[in-house]
C-alpha cells in the first residue's frame, strides 16, 4: 500500500495517478508492494530527522528508511518540498519533475539500487529517467 501523509501544506495533485506509477514500478522491478509511506515536510522538519537518526547537520531532500523484508518493499521516505523547490531552480527543471524524481529515488533505494559510487549513481539516474518516462 502506497500513503501520503503531508507534514507542511504542500499537498499532490494527482495521488491515485502517483500511487499507481510507484505501484507499477515497483512490479516492474520484480518486487512486491509493502506498505510504502511518503512523507512530505518542509527544511526544519526533515533537517530534525537528519540530525536525530542520521547525525547529519546538513539539509537534504530526501531520506528513506527501508524496512523491507527481500523483495517485499516497506519504508519511510521523507521528502522536504522546501528543498524539491530550490533544486528543481538549481538544475533549471519543473517543479514536478523533481519531486517525481526524488518519489521514484527513494523507492529504487529499496529496490536495492545505490547511488554511492559514480557508476552506482548513474545506473540510479537511468532508472529514475526511464520510470519518469513512464509517467508522463
Amino acid at each position: 500500500m502506497i500513503s501520503f501523509n503531508y507534514e507542511t501544506d504542500f499537498k499532490l495533485d494527482a495521488e491515485s495517478k502517483i500511487s499507481a506509477w510507484i505501484s507499477k514500478t515497483i512490479s516492474t522491478e520484480n518486487c512486491k508492494e509493502g506498505e510504502v509511506n511518503y512523507i512530505f515536510c518542509d527544511d526544519d522538519y526533515l533537517h530534525k530527522i537528519n540530525v536525530e537518526f542520521l547525525d547529519h547537520d546538513s539539509l537534504t531532500d530526501i531520506i528513506s528508511f527501508d524496512y523491507s523484508i527481500g523483495k517485499e518493499l516497506h519504508g519511510d521516505v521523507y521528502i522536504s518540498i522546501e528543498r524539491v523547490v530550490d533544486n528543481a531552480k538549481d538544475f533549471n527543471v519543473e517543479f514536478f519533475e523533481e519531486l517525481h524524481r526524488v518519489i521514484i529515488h527513494g523507492l529504487l533505494h529499496y529496490c536495492g539500487y545505490k547511488d554511492k559510487t559514480e557508476e552506482d549513481a548513474k545506473l540510479m539516474r537511468a532508472k529514475e529517467n526511464h520510470y519518469l518516462t513512464t509517467l508522463y
